[in-house]
């Protein structure tokens, strides 16, 4: 048997990576190529309806197709998601797990079709609505779902720009119902509180503040330069009125939530967000929330019009369903 100096450094040398590549087991198929939303509505109907049969009668799917499916959704995520019997499935611990992971992604598919609808202005009448950037991202895509809910046949023309851009809108007439964020009113808008937001000091894992023991005092928050939306948004606005117009000039200036997220990922600076924006962030790890003391970083998220909302017209019912309320319940907020 020749002896380890014989064999040479070839013969004797670990196996590097490009070894173990070539032995290393194939990899699954990547989720995007075989999921399908079938198979989460089904699951997610088994929670809410308690039986498969139900589930699978809701989405109009045969039961033994219903079935199929979802073996073939437990096949590839490699655990099982009923217990099977004959009294019926239930979820197993994994089961109710993914069930929250799936309404997380059906909720997206659903605001995603929204709001694609009323940016491609389908239908036979129209209302056209103003939204800042944080409600048209996060809140519109529910309201509009329940508005096209009431009244198929009216398309909402959806415009999407910062919260002074809307408030300009609204007072041309170009909008006839906007969303802000702003504190900064003119006085001849009408208005009504249809949210109440939280903002959120965040920072990139690695960033001082992240490793801080003590809360971020209102007085150095003031006087560091951060990752902002552009003048005229309305978390800027609701800052400088909250902690100093003053304030630093920006570190970089950005137009939409997910950029100033992922600028503040990649180290360039903290930012205040509303929470609204970076929950998934947060979740994930890749931004840290920096608690703060003193007065609260709450803000109020309004609707603005002009005059008054005819009553039975398609604004004031989208109102309506902005505030939550049923018929009704505009004309007492025709004034301020």
């Amino acid at each position: 048997m020749p002896t380890a100096a014989e064999r040479g450094p070839q013969q004797n040398r670990v196996p590097g990576p490009e070894h173990a590549q070539q032995n290393a087991p194939p990899h699954a198929p990547h989720i995007d190529s075989w999921l399908n939303l079938t198979m989460l509505r089904l699951l997610v109907g088994v929670a809410d309806r308690g039986s498969l049969s139900s589930s699978a009668r809701a989405a109009g799917i045969a039961q033994s197709n219903a079935s199929r499916s979802l073996r073939t959704l437990e096949r590839r995520l490699g655990y099982t998601l009923l217990r099977r019997s004959t009294r019926g499935s239930t979820l197993t611990q994994e089961g109710v797990l993914t069930v929250e992971w799936a309404r997380e992604v059906l909720d997206g598919v659903d605001r995603l079709s929204a709001g694609a609808d009323a940016l491609a202005h389908r239908g036979q009448e129209e209302l056209a609505i103003g939204a800042s950037m944080t409600i048209a991202e996060h809140l519109l895509p529910g309201w509009i779902g329940a508005f096209r809910a009431r009244r198929p046949g009216v398309a909402t023309q959806l415009r999407v720009m910062n919260s002074a851009q809307v408030i300009n809108a609204v007072t041309a007439g170009t909008v006839a119902l906007g969303f802000v964020e702003t504190p900064d009113l003119p006085a001849d808008l009408h208005a009504a509180t249809v949210f109440t937001d939280q903002l959120v000091v965040v920072a990139g894992p690695a960033h001082a503040w992240a490793r801080r023991a003590e809360p971020l005092d209102p007085a150095e928050l003031a006087t560091t330069a951060l990752v902002e939306r552009e003048e005229g948004s309305g978390t800027r606005a609701f800052l400088d009125r909250l902690v100093d117009d003053h304030r630093p000039a920006p570190l970089v200036e950005l137009n939409s939530n997910s950029a100033i997220c992922q600028a503040v990922v990649e180290g360039i600076g903290p930012a205040v967000l509303s929470r609204l924006a970076v929950e998934g962030y947060l979740r994930s790890g890749q931004l840290t929330e920096i608690p703060t003391h003193g007065p609260q970083l709450d803000r109020i998220l309004q609707a603005v019009w002009r005059g008054r909302l005819p009553d039975g017209g398609t604004a004031a019912e989208f109102l309506e369903v902005a505030l939550g309320g049923g018929p009704g319940v505009c004309p007492s907020l025709d004034s301020r």
